[in-house]
Protein backbone atom coordinates (compact mmCIF):
# COMPACT_ATOMS: atom_id res chain seq x y z
CA UNK A 1 0.00 0.00 0.00
CA UNK A 2 2.87 2.52 0.57
CA UNK A 3 4.63 1.00 -2.29
CA UNK A 4 1.62 2.79 -4.45
CA UNK A 5 1.11 5.98 -2.79
CA UNK A 6 4.55 7.30 -2.53
CA UNK A 7 5.00 7.23 -6.48
CA UNK A 8 1.15 9.22 -6.38
CA UNK A 9 1.57 11.60 -4.18
CA UNK A 10 4.95 12.61 -5.12
CA UNK A 11 3.18 13.11 -8.94
CA UNK A 12 0.67 15.26 -7.40
CA UNK A 13 2.90 17.50 -5.40
CA UNK A 14 5.08 18.06 -8.34
CA UNK A 15 2.19 19.08 -10.63
CA UNK A 16 0.78 21.39 -7.85
CA UNK A 17 4.26 23.20 -7.77
CA UNK A 18 3.77 23.76 -11.38
CA UNK A 19 0.16 25.01 -11.16
CA UNK A 20 1.84 27.63 -8.54
CA UNK A 21 4.76 28.67 -10.31
CA UNK A 22 2.59 29.29 -13.72
CA UNK A 23 0.48 31.53 -11.55
CA UNK A 24 3.43 33.57 -10.33
CA UNK A 25 4.81 33.83 -13.52
CA UNK A 26 1.70 35.51 -15.11
CA UNK A 27 1.33 37.94 -12.52
CA UNK A 28 4.09 39.78 -13.48
CA UNK A 29 3.64 39.92 -17.13
CA UNK A 30 0.99 41.62 -18.99
CA UNK A 31 -0.73 41.14 -22.42
CA UNK A 32 0.32 44.10 -24.42
CA UNK A 33 -2.96 46.17 -25.73
CA UNK A 34 -3.99 45.32 -28.97
CA UNK A 35 -3.01 48.03 -32.10
CA UNK A 36 -6.77 49.59 -32.84
CA UNK A 37 -7.04 50.86 -29.04
CA UNK A 38 -3.63 52.39 -29.29
CA UNK A 39 -4.17 54.50 -32.50
CA UNK A 40 -7.76 55.78 -30.78
CA UNK A 41 -6.15 57.13 -27.89
CA UNK A 42 -3.30 58.95 -30.16
CA UNK A 43 -6.28 60.41 -32.24
CA UNK A 44 -8.15 61.84 -28.63
CA UNK A 45 -5.15 63.52 -28.19
CA UNK A 46 -4.34 65.25 -31.14
CA UNK A 47 -7.67 66.03 -31.02
CA UNK A 48 -7.32 67.94 -27.81
CA UNK A 49 -4.06 69.72 -28.99
CA UNK A 50 -5.20 71.47 -32.15
CA UNK A 51 -8.45 72.37 -29.69
CA UNK A 52 -5.79 74.05 -27.73
CA UNK A 53 -4.10 75.62 -30.40
CA UNK A 54 -6.94 77.00 -31.82
CA UNK A 55 -8.63 78.50 -28.03
CA UNK A 56 -5.03 79.93 -27.49
CA UNK A 57 -5.07 81.33 -31.18
CA UNK A 58 -8.44 83.23 -30.43
CA UNK A 59 -6.95 84.67 -27.01
CA UNK A 60 -3.96 86.29 -28.98
CA UNK A 61 -6.16 87.79 -31.53
CA UNK A 62 -8.78 89.45 -29.10
CA UNK A 63 -5.70 90.60 -26.22
CA UNK A 64 -3.78 92.38 -30.21
CA UNK A 65 -7.34 93.81 -30.92
CA UNK A 66 -8.07 95.33 -27.32
CA UNK A 67 -4.72 96.68 -27.27
CA UNK A 68 -5.29 98.48 -30.73
CA UNK A 69 -8.91 99.89 -29.30
CA UNK A 70 -6.75 100.95 -26.33
CA UNK A 71 -3.73 102.49 -28.14
CA UNK A 72 -6.51 104.29 -30.45
CA UNK A 73 -8.46 105.46 -28.09
CA UNK A 74 -5.42 106.75 -26.03
CA UNK A 75 -4.42 108.96 -29.48
CA UNK A 76 -7.70 109.85 -29.43
CA UNK A 77 -7.95 111.22 -26.05
CA UNK A 78 -4.44 113.29 -26.23
CA UNK A 79 -6.02 114.47 -29.65
CA UNK A 80 -8.97 115.92 -27.55
CA UNK A 81 -6.43 117.43 -24.44
CA UNK A 82 -4.33 119.08 -26.97
CA UNK A 83 -7.74 120.48 -28.98
CA UNK A 84 -8.61 121.71 -25.64
CA UNK A 85 -5.34 122.90 -24.35
CA UNK A 86 -4.34 124.68 -27.34
CA UNK A 87 -0.90 122.85 -27.26
CA UNK A 88 0.87 119.51 -28.44
CA UNK A 89 2.20 117.17 -26.02
CA UNK A 90 6.01 117.82 -27.16
CA UNK A 91 5.47 120.93 -26.02
CA UNK A 92 3.93 120.48 -22.91
CA UNK A 93 6.62 118.10 -21.89
CA UNK A 94 9.10 121.13 -22.75
CA UNK A 95 7.58 123.23 -20.45
CA UNK A 96 6.42 120.78 -17.57
CA UNK A 97 10.01 120.05 -17.87
CA UNK A 98 11.61 123.54 -17.77
CA UNK A 99 9.09 124.33 -14.78
CA UNK A 100 10.51 121.13 -13.00
CA UNK A 101 14.00 122.60 -13.29
CA UNK A 102 13.47 125.56 -12.06
CA UNK A 103 11.97 124.62 -8.81
CA UNK A 104 15.11 122.50 -8.70
CA UNK A 105 17.05 125.62 -8.91
CA UNK A 106 15.43 126.81 -6.56
CA UNK A 107 15.47 124.45 -3.84
CA UNK A 108 19.18 123.88 -4.46
CA UNK A 109 20.00 127.21 -3.83
CA UNK A 110 17.53 127.33 -0.58
CA UNK A 111 19.58 124.00 0.51
CA UNK A 112 23.43 125.82 -0.71
CA UNK A 113 22.16 128.94 1.43
CA UNK A 114 20.96 126.94 4.17
CA UNK A 115 23.97 125.05 4.91
CA UNK A 116 26.18 128.29 3.96
CA UNK A 117 24.69 129.59 6.86
CA UNK A 118 24.82 126.89 9.09
CA UNK A 119 28.53 126.40 8.17
CA UNK A 120 28.88 129.92 9.11
CA UNK A 121 27.77 130.13 12.44
CA UNK A 122 29.20 126.86 13.06
CA UNK A 123 33.28 128.24 11.92
CA UNK A 124 32.07 131.70 13.99
CA UNK A 125 31.23 129.51 17.01
CA UNK A 126 34.62 127.48 16.51
CA UNK A 127 36.51 129.67 15.71
CA UNK A 128 35.93 131.73 18.95
CA UNK A 129 36.23 128.80 20.74
CA UNK A 130 39.82 128.22 19.53
CA UNK A 131 40.94 131.79 19.96
CA UNK A 132 39.09 131.71 24.24
CA UNK A 133 41.14 129.18 24.72
CA UNK A 134 44.35 129.91 23.14
CA UNK A 135 44.39 133.34 24.71
CA UNK A 136 43.02 131.13 27.89
CA UNK A 137 45.66 128.49 27.78
CA UNK A 138 48.72 131.35 26.70
CA UNK A 139 49.67 133.32 30.34
CA UNK A 140 51.77 136.66 28.90
CA UNK A 141 52.99 139.89 31.18
CA UNK A 142 50.80 142.68 30.36
CA UNK A 143 53.68 145.15 31.31
CA UNK A 144 54.85 146.44 28.39
CA UNK A 145 58.94 147.68 28.21
CA UNK A 146 60.43 150.96 27.44
CA UNK A 147 63.51 151.74 25.73
CA UNK A 148 66.19 153.29 28.29
CA UNK A 149 68.03 156.23 25.97
CA UNK A 150 69.45 157.68 29.07
CA UNK A 151 72.78 157.39 30.90
CA UNK A 152 73.31 158.43 34.55
CA UNK A 153 76.11 160.66 34.55
CA UNK A 154 77.91 162.84 37.70
CA UNK A 155 77.61 166.41 36.63
CA UNK A 156 81.63 166.34 37.18
CA UNK A 157 82.19 164.36 34.42
CA UNK A 158 79.70 165.85 31.64
CA UNK A 159 82.41 167.98 30.59
CA UNK A 160 84.69 165.20 30.09
CA UNK A 161 82.10 163.54 27.74
CA UNK A 162 82.11 167.03 26.03
CA UNK A 163 85.66 166.95 25.66
CA UNK A 164 87.41 169.78 24.38
CA UNK A 165 85.43 172.07 22.21
CA UNK A 166 83.14 168.64 22.01
CA UNK A 167 85.62 166.71 19.93
CA UNK A 168 84.83 163.31 22.39
CA UNK A 169 81.13 163.91 21.70
CA UNK A 170 81.40 163.96 17.80
CA UNK A 171 84.07 160.77 17.75
CA UNK A 172 81.36 159.00 20.12
CA UNK A 173 78.40 160.12 17.88
CA UNK A 174 80.55 158.89 14.50
CA UNK A 175 81.67 155.79 16.44
CA UNK A 176 77.99 154.87 17.63
CA UNK A 177 75.83 156.62 14.54
CA UNK A 178 73.66 157.93 17.64
CA UNK A 179 73.05 161.93 19.19
CA UNK A 180 74.39 163.10 22.61
CA UNK A 181 72.24 165.51 24.46
CA UNK A 182 74.30 166.67 27.21
CA UNK A 183 72.08 169.29 28.69
CA UNK A 184 71.28 171.25 32.01
CA UNK A 185 69.66 168.22 33.12
CA UNK A 186 71.23 167.10 36.40
CA UNK A 187 73.18 163.97 36.44
CA UNK A 188 71.60 162.67 33.16
CA UNK A 189 72.65 162.61 29.92
CA UNK A 190 70.36 161.63 26.84
CA UNK A 191 71.17 159.61 23.94
CA UNK A 192 69.25 159.97 20.67
CA UNK A 193 69.28 157.16 17.49
CA UNK A 194 66.63 155.45 15.50
CA UNK A 195 68.10 152.14 15.68
CA UNK A 196 67.34 150.50 19.05
CA UNK A 197 70.28 148.79 18.56
CA UNK A 198 72.56 151.63 18.28
CA UNK A 199 71.38 153.35 20.64
CA UNK A 200 71.67 150.13 23.08
CA UNK A 201 75.65 149.89 22.15
CA UNK A 202 76.17 153.84 22.35
CA UNK A 203 74.84 153.79 25.94
CA UNK A 204 76.59 150.04 26.97
CA UNK A 205 79.45 151.98 25.78
CA UNK A 206 78.96 155.11 27.33
CA UNK A 207 78.50 153.39 31.00
CA UNK A 208 81.79 151.30 30.34
CA UNK A 209 83.17 154.94 29.49
CA UNK A 210 81.62 157.06 32.97
CA UNK A 211 82.44 153.32 35.15
CA UNK A 212 86.07 153.34 33.54
CA UNK A 213 86.90 157.18 34.19
CA UNK A 214 89.13 157.45 30.99
CA UNK A 215 87.16 159.61 28.26
CA UNK A 216 89.33 160.14 24.84
CA UNK A 217 88.30 159.52 21.38
CA UNK A 218 90.57 156.16 21.24
CA UNK A 219 88.96 154.96 24.16
CA UNK A 220 85.99 155.73 22.92
CA UNK A 221 86.41 154.07 19.72
CA UNK A 222 87.68 150.76 21.91
CA UNK A 223 84.76 151.29 24.21
CA UNK A 224 82.04 151.20 21.03
CA UNK A 225 83.74 147.88 19.54
CA UNK A 226 83.92 145.97 23.05
CA UNK A 227 80.34 147.14 23.08
CA UNK A 228 78.89 146.05 20.08
CA UNK A 229 80.64 142.68 20.11
CA UNK A 230 79.10 141.93 23.56
CA UNK A 231 76.09 142.68 22.40
CA UNK A 232 76.10 141.00 18.93
CA UNK A 233 76.96 138.22 21.07
CA UNK A 234 74.21 138.53 23.99
CA UNK A 235 71.68 138.95 20.57
CA UNK A 236 72.23 135.01 19.24
CA UNK A 237 72.04 133.85 23.01
CA UNK A 238 68.68 135.95 22.87
CA UNK A 239 67.52 134.30 19.26
CA UNK A 240 68.31 131.10 19.99
CA UNK A 241 66.61 131.05 23.53
CA UNK A 242 63.47 132.41 21.67
CA UNK A 243 63.45 129.55 19.70
CA UNK A 244 64.21 126.90 22.54
CA UNK A 245 61.56 128.43 24.09
CA UNK A 246 59.04 128.53 21.24
CA UNK A 247 60.02 124.62 20.64
CA UNK A 248 60.85 125.12 16.14
CA UNK A 249 64.20 123.79 16.24
CA UNK A 250 67.13 125.15 14.99
CA UNK A 251 67.26 128.17 12.38
CA UNK A 252 69.70 130.02 9.79
CA UNK A 253 72.31 132.11 11.61
CA UNK A 254 70.69 135.61 10.55
CA UNK A 255 67.67 134.36 11.88
CA UNK A 256 68.94 134.03 14.89
CA UNK A 257 70.57 137.24 15.09
CA UNK A 258 67.68 139.58 13.94
CA UNK A 259 65.34 137.50 16.24
CA UNK A 260 67.76 138.66 19.68
CA UNK A 261 67.84 142.57 17.75
CA UNK A 262 63.86 142.70 18.19
CA UNK A 263 64.46 142.41 22.16
CA UNK A 264 65.69 146.08 21.44
CA UNK A 265 62.60 146.81 19.17
CA UNK A 266 59.09 148.03 20.36
CA UNK A 267 56.16 148.82 18.46
CA UNK A 268 53.82 151.05 20.47
CA UNK A 269 55.21 150.02 23.69
CA UNK A 270 55.34 146.59 23.30
CA UNK A 271 58.70 144.56 22.94
CA UNK A 272 58.80 143.09 19.63
CA UNK A 273 60.33 139.97 20.75
CA UNK A 274 58.11 139.36 23.52
CA UNK A 275 55.12 139.75 21.47
CA UNK A 276 56.62 137.47 18.74
CA UNK A 277 56.92 134.75 21.75
CA UNK A 278 53.76 135.11 22.38
CA UNK A 279 52.09 135.07 18.71
CA UNK A 280 53.89 131.63 18.78
CA UNK A 281 52.09 130.11 21.53
CA UNK A 282 48.58 131.32 20.42
CA UNK A 283 49.92 129.84 17.20
CA UNK A 284 50.14 127.00 18.61
CA UNK A 285 47.55 126.58 19.94
CA UNK A 286 44.81 127.14 17.56
CA UNK A 287 47.13 124.52 15.10
CA UNK A 288 46.34 122.04 17.76
CA UNK A 289 42.88 122.97 18.43
CA UNK A 290 41.95 122.15 14.26
CA UNK A 291 44.43 119.18 13.65
CA UNK A 292 47.16 121.13 12.07
CA UNK A 293 50.70 120.78 12.96
CA UNK A 294 51.49 123.35 15.98
CA UNK A 295 55.27 123.23 15.07
CA UNK A 296 54.78 125.39 11.80
CA UNK A 297 52.29 126.95 13.58
CA UNK A 298 54.44 128.42 16.42
CA UNK A 299 57.51 129.28 14.11
CA UNK A 300 55.55 130.91 11.74
CA UNK A 301 54.15 133.08 14.75
CA UNK A 302 57.83 133.74 16.12
CA UNK A 303 58.99 134.75 12.91
CA UNK A 304 56.16 136.90 11.54
CA UNK A 305 57.48 140.04 13.02
CA UNK A 306 61.12 139.24 11.62
CA UNK A 307 60.95 142.52 9.44
CA UNK A 308 61.10 144.58 12.10
CA UNK A 309 64.65 144.24 12.90
CA UNK A 310 65.62 145.31 9.64
CA UNK A 311 62.64 147.84 8.47
CA UNK A 312 64.15 150.58 8.80
CA UNK A 313 67.19 149.87 6.72
CA UNK A 314 65.22 148.30 3.74
CA UNK A 315 62.52 149.74 1.73
CA UNK A 316 58.99 148.23 2.16
CA UNK A 317 56.35 146.78 4.29
CA UNK A 318 57.87 144.72 7.46
CA UNK A 319 55.93 141.78 6.90
CA UNK A 320 57.22 141.66 3.02
CA UNK A 321 60.31 141.81 4.40
CA UNK A 322 60.45 138.97 6.94
CA UNK A 323 58.67 136.74 4.09
CA UNK A 324 61.59 137.60 1.84
CA UNK A 325 64.41 137.80 4.42
CA UNK A 326 62.79 134.18 6.01
CA UNK A 327 63.14 132.59 1.89
CA UNK A 328 66.11 133.81 1.60
CA UNK A 329 67.38 131.92 4.60
CA UNK A 330 66.13 129.09 3.87
CA UNK A 331 62.45 128.61 5.44
CA UNK A 332 59.92 127.03 3.41
CA UNK A 333 57.87 128.70 0.96
CA UNK A 334 54.77 127.91 3.24
CA UNK A 335 56.45 129.99 6.11
CA UNK A 336 57.58 132.78 4.20
CA UNK A 337 53.85 133.44 2.77
CA UNK A 338 52.36 133.15 6.04
CA UNK A 339 55.10 135.39 7.55
CA UNK A 340 54.42 138.10 4.47
CA UNK A 341 50.99 137.99 4.32
CA UNK A 342 49.90 138.06 8.00
CA UNK A 343 48.91 142.09 7.20
CA UNK A 344 47.26 141.01 4.00
CA UNK A 345 50.10 143.02 2.01
CA UNK A 346 50.38 139.71 -0.16
CA UNK A 347 47.59 136.84 -0.65
CA UNK A 348 47.31 134.18 2.05
CA UNK A 349 48.29 130.30 0.99
CA UNK A 350 47.52 128.55 3.95
CA UNK A 351 45.71 128.32 7.57
CA UNK A 352 49.25 129.34 9.29
CA UNK A 353 49.09 132.77 7.87
CA UNK A 354 45.89 133.27 9.16
CA UNK A 355 46.69 132.32 12.40
CA UNK A 356 49.43 134.41 12.70
CA UNK A 357 46.91 137.37 11.73
CA UNK A 358 44.94 136.22 14.57
CA UNK A 359 47.11 135.81 17.07
CA UNK A 360 49.29 138.95 16.45
CA UNK A 361 45.49 140.71 16.68
CA UNK A 362 44.94 139.39 20.08
CA UNK A 363 48.35 139.74 21.32
CA UNK A 364 48.78 143.55 20.10
CA UNK A 365 44.99 144.46 21.29
CA UNK A 366 45.08 142.85 24.76
CA UNK A 367 44.90 145.41 27.63
CA UNK A 368 48.59 146.83 28.83
CA UNK A 369 49.78 145.16 25.49
CA UNK A 370 50.93 148.54 24.53
CA UNK A 371 51.57 151.87 25.62
CA UNK A 372 51.14 155.47 23.69
CA UNK A 373 52.33 159.40 25.08
CA UNK A 374 49.43 160.67 27.11
CA UNK A 375 49.71 163.84 25.33
CA UNK A 376 49.18 161.78 22.16
CA UNK A 377 46.30 159.74 23.28
CA UNK A 378 44.56 162.28 24.70
CA UNK A 379 44.93 164.24 21.51
CA UNK A 380 43.54 161.72 19.39
CA UNK A 381 40.37 161.14 22.16
CA UNK A 382 39.78 164.92 21.29
CA UNK A 383 40.06 164.42 17.55
CA UNK A 384 38.07 161.60 17.32
CA UNK A 385 35.30 163.72 19.27
CA UNK A 386 35.72 166.51 17.26
CA UNK A 387 35.20 164.95 13.77
CA UNK A 388 31.93 163.19 14.88
CA UNK A 389 30.68 167.05 16.33
CA UNK A 390 31.30 168.78 12.72
CA UNK A 391 28.59 166.83 11.37
CA UNK A 392 25.30 167.78 11.26
CA UNK A 393 22.45 166.39 13.91
CA UNK A 394 24.88 165.24 16.13
CA UNK A 395 24.42 166.23 19.82
CA UNK A 396 27.56 164.94 21.44
CA UNK A 397 30.20 162.56 20.84
CA UNK A 398 32.09 160.01 23.45
CA UNK A 399 35.55 158.31 22.54
CA UNK A 400 35.60 155.26 24.61
CA UNK A 401 37.63 151.86 24.94
CA UNK A 402 41.31 153.98 24.22
CA UNK A 403 40.20 155.26 21.34
CA UNK A 404 38.70 152.33 19.52
CA UNK A 405 34.80 152.91 19.74
CA UNK A 406 33.37 156.44 19.13
CA UNK A 407 29.88 156.67 20.20
CA UNK A 408 27.63 159.43 18.39
CA UNK A 409 24.64 160.95 19.67
CA UNK A 410 22.07 162.05 17.10
CA UNK A 411 19.34 164.88 17.14
CA UNK A 412 15.82 162.10 16.81
CA UNK A 413 14.01 165.02 15.16
CA UNK A 414 17.15 165.86 12.71
CA UNK A 415 18.34 162.50 11.67
CA UNK A 416 15.61 159.51 10.87
CA UNK A 417 16.61 155.65 11.62
CA UNK A 418 18.36 155.14 7.92
CA UNK A 419 20.13 158.46 8.00
CA UNK A 420 21.81 157.25 11.09
CA UNK A 421 22.89 154.25 9.07
CA UNK A 422 24.33 156.33 6.35
CA UNK A 423 25.85 158.80 8.84
CA UNK A 424 27.71 156.24 10.64
CA UNK A 425 29.39 155.36 7.55
CA UNK A 426 30.55 158.96 6.84
CA UNK A 427 31.95 159.30 10.11
CA UNK A 428 33.94 156.55 9.62
CA UNK A 429 34.91 157.63 6.34
CA UNK A 430 35.78 161.07 7.80
CA UNK A 431 37.65 159.49 10.29
CA UNK A 432 39.74 157.40 8.00
CA UNK A 433 40.79 160.39 5.60
CA UNK A 434 41.22 162.49 8.46
CA UNK A 435 43.21 160.68 11.45
CA UNK A 436 45.80 157.90 11.31
CA UNK A 437 45.59 155.40 14.11
CA UNK A 438 46.33 151.63 15.05
CA UNK A 439 43.97 149.07 14.95
CA UNK A 440 40.72 150.04 13.70
CA UNK A 441 37.50 152.50 15.53
CA UNK A 442 33.91 151.45 15.50
CA UNK A 443 31.58 154.25 15.54
CA UNK A 444 27.97 153.92 16.81
CA UNK A 445 25.12 156.10 16.28
CA UNK A 446 22.28 156.48 18.81
CA UNK A 447 19.12 157.77 18.31
CA UNK A 448 16.36 158.05 21.07
CA UNK A 449 12.95 159.52 20.62
CA UNK A 450 10.97 160.49 23.71
CA UNK A 451 6.98 161.69 23.46
CA UNK A 452 6.24 163.39 27.24
CA UNK A 453 2.47 164.42 28.03
CA UNK A 454 1.12 165.49 31.01
CA UNK A 455 -2.20 164.49 32.81
CA UNK A 456 -3.81 166.90 34.77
Amino acid sequence: MNDVLAPLLAMVGGAAIAVAFGRLVGRGRRAPPSSDVATAALARREAALVAEEARVAAAGKAVEAARRETAEAGAEFRRLIEATAGIDAGTAKERALAELGRELEGEKARLILRAADTAREEADTRARAIVCTAIQRVAANHAAEKTVSSVNLPDELKGRVIGREGRNVRVFERATGCDVVVDETPGVVTISGFDPVRREIARRALSHLVADGRINPERIEEAVADAGRALEAELADVGRKALLDCDVGDAHPRIVALLGRLRYRTSYGQNVLAHSIEVAHLCGVMAAETGLDPRIARRVGLLHDLGKAIDHETEGAHAVIGGNLAKACGETPLIANAIASHHEDVAQESAYAVFAQAADAVSAARPGARLDAAERQVKRLKDLEAVAISFEGVSSAFAIQAGRELRVVVDATKVSDAAAVLLARAIAAAVEGELSYPGEIKVTVLRETEAVHYAR
